[in-house]
């Protein structure tokens, strides 16, 4: 590994502190370095605050040490304005004579901008060190600016013999302990989780990540004619809830968005998400809901938790292709890991 790598490797794991509290702007970590060694460190906390650039600048105890510095970062130093002055303006303000890449914001309001403003300063710039690593860690940012669309990430759990639930009215508790756990993580870590009406109606189900220190994701119901009682966690207010439905409803506590279900709806939702900066999605819904992503191929992670349980007779589980499937143990259950688009990930 060469010192660059080295460096922009440090930067990553900087950038990965802010998974979870940064979107919709994506984790960024950074660094610099002067004569051998880190005199400063900072990453991108939460939307709003600091970039990473200005808390490693910050950082630096001697100022006068950064006109001889190099600087690393994990992402491409922001040209425009925003809720931030532009980073790449702060860097030749500075006089850094010289910046490490990983990647190219896809952001088209940066998108190469901030690597021109610079070498335009005449600040010497490295780009494509670690770039695929980079990409990786901003899987979600990148998809949703690459793709217009959040990143979706599937996710159920299913008996041995390949089913979901049982046909009557109780719902099969079929994660165990640490798979919740799990799930909740997950739950902490993305924006946003949907259902449909049917697991809404027979699991009543919160959709919080209560097991795990985080915030909660937006909670999502497809409920066409509002057949989902008030009454139901997804209703009591606690979380920031959207329902989509044919016409709206007169409850306060959530938001109706209106759908046109002669059309994809799928697509429909993933517009407005879109519209409205949610970068990752876990569908969490039943067979139905999870079925209609797989089908159309709007997906690009699934979690599948196999329970060492049979059940004989009930609702069957959705049908993917488990071809290119990584499984490991977790807990008392078998977990197949599937990703859909390589391109995101690293080698």
């Amino acid at each position: 590994m060469s010192e660059n790598e080295i460096y922009m490797q440090r930067c990553l794991q900087l950038a990965a502190c802010g998974l979870g509290t940064t979107s919709p702007n994506p984790m960024v970590g950074a660094l610099l370095v002067c004569d051998g060694k880190i005199i400063g460190e900072g990453f991108h906390v939460q939307s709003g605050s600091p970039h990473a650039e200005v808390n490693a600048i910050n950082s630096v105890k001697d100022p006068d040490l950064l006109t001889k510095s190099t600087l690393y970062v994990s992402l491409e130093p922001c040209s425009h304005y925003g809720k931030t002055p532009p980073c790449a303006k702060l860097i030749i303000d500075k006089k850094i004579p010289k910046v490490v890449v990983a990647c190219l914001d896809p952001n088209p309001q940066v998108s190469g901008r901030g690597i021109n403003m610079l070498r335009e300063a005449g600040v010497e710039v490295v780009t494509g060190v670690l770039e695929q690593e980079a990409r990786t860690l901003n899987k979600r940012f990148i998809c949703y600016q690459e793709n217009h669309r959040p990143y979706i990430i599937l996710k159920w759990a299913q008996s041995l013999d390949g089913f979901i639930d049982k046909n009557d009215e109780h719902p099969v508790r079929l994660s165990d302990d640490r798979n919740l756990l799990e799930v909740h993580k997950m739950r902490a870590v993305e924006d946003a989780i949907l259902v449909g009406k049917n697991t809404a109606l027979k699991d009543n189900p919160s959709l919080t990540a209560r097991l795990y220190a985080g915030k909660n994701p937006i909670r999502l119901l497809i409920d066409r004619r509002l057949q989902v009682p008030q009454t139901t966690h997804l209703y009591d207010g606690d979380v920031p809830t959207i329902v989509f439905c044919e016409r709206k409803g007169d409850s306060s506590k959530v938001e109706y968005v209106e759908l046109d279900f002669s059309k994809n709806t799928t697509q429909q939702i993933l517009e407005y998400l879109y519209k409205i900066n949610v970068q990752s999605l876990i569908v969490e819904g039943g067979c139905e809901t999870l079925q209609r992503f797989i089908d159309a191929e709007l997906w690009d992670e699934a979690r599948i938790e196999y329970a060492p349980v049979v059940l004989c007779i009930g609702i069957s589980a959705p049908k993917i292709d488990l071809k290119s499937a990584e499984i490991e143990q977790v807990g008392t259950s078998k977990v197949v890991h599937l990703l859909k688009n390589k391109k995101y990930f690293s080698k």
